[in-house]
């Protein structure tokens, strides 16, 4: 059995590290240095250097572990335990100078999350739960809003940016959602709408397009939280099927209301 208090220690210090070489990095970035994955699909040396800098460290960790992991710079299948890494959830804010954007690392043990970080740089905000333990904030205790109605409630999205086949249908969720909350709002990364969800920053969160390393870590922060995570369906599979609606038990359900009439 792993000790997942001492890992997380190890996590926790990989990934202030990282966060530091990204924050330092900011201050000299200039945009020759992007690169074009696909449409509005944005990434820099900065993305690849970080997902290097935390692969390597952890390997250290538990070296029998595979990884999911953004930018692919390993390819490795772990049997019983897979780290799951987006090293710079928020790339375009970072590259255009928005100081919104995290590092997000999760570790699944046969598919079932058991430890979760998420890492605001620029707040130095460090979200983090493991299995058997509340989660955190900056060793907080936190837990999501109590809420009961979209009425009281302040939710936040994404838009999509390469893939719009299901604009309509999300316009037409945005539309209901925008008339009956305090309002949306579109941070930018996944893992910090997320994270916020699980502090009660936010009462519920939804968006699709997204991926494993979007969602895998700030899904099991809202969970650990007291939350509820499903697909626009209702299902409990969300890790690969691009979409997402988080929320305490209250405002997820309304959301789920209205993300099944339309998708």
């Amino acid at each position: 059995m792993i000790n997942l208090a001492s890992i997380f220690l190890q996590v926790k210090e990989i990934t202030l590290s990282t966060g530091s070489f990204i924050r330092e990095e900011r201050k000299k970035f200039n945009t020759d240095k992007i690169e074009y994955k696909g449409l509005n699909n944005l990434v820099s040396y900065v993305d690849k250097t970080a997902e290097e800098m935390i692969v390597k460290a952890l390997i250290q960790i538990l070296p029998e572990a595979g990884f999911i992991t953004e930018e692919e710079t390993i390819n490795k299948n772990g049997e019983r335990y897979n780290w799951i890494v987006d090293p710079l959830d928020g790339t375009t804010n970072f590259i255009h100078g928005i100081p919104t954007y995290s590092i997000s690392i999760a570790l699944h043990e046969y598919d079932q999350p058991i430890l979760g970080v998420v890492y605001e740089i620029n707040l130095d905000e460090l979200f983090y739960t493991w299995r058997g333990e509340k989660a955190y904030l900056n060793g907080t205790p936190i837990q999501v809003s109590t809420n009961k109605t979209l009425g009281e409630s302040l939710l936040a999205t994404g838009f999509p940016y390469y893939d719009f086949e299901k604009a309509e249908q999300y316009i037409n969720v945005f539309k209901e959602l925008m008339q009956q909350t305090h309002g949306l709002r579109r941070i930018g990364s996944a893992a910090v709408d997320l994270a916020y969800v699980a502090c009660g920053r936010f009462d519920g969160y939804f968006e699709f397009n997204l991926n494993a390393y979007d969602v895998a870590a700030g899904a099991y922060l809202v969970q650990q939280a007291g939350g509820t995570i499903h697909n626009f369906s209702g299902g409990d599979e969300y890790i690969n099927s691009r979409e997402i609606v988080a929320g305490n038990g209250h405002i997820g359900n309304e959301i789920l209301k209205i993300t099944q009439k339309y998708f």
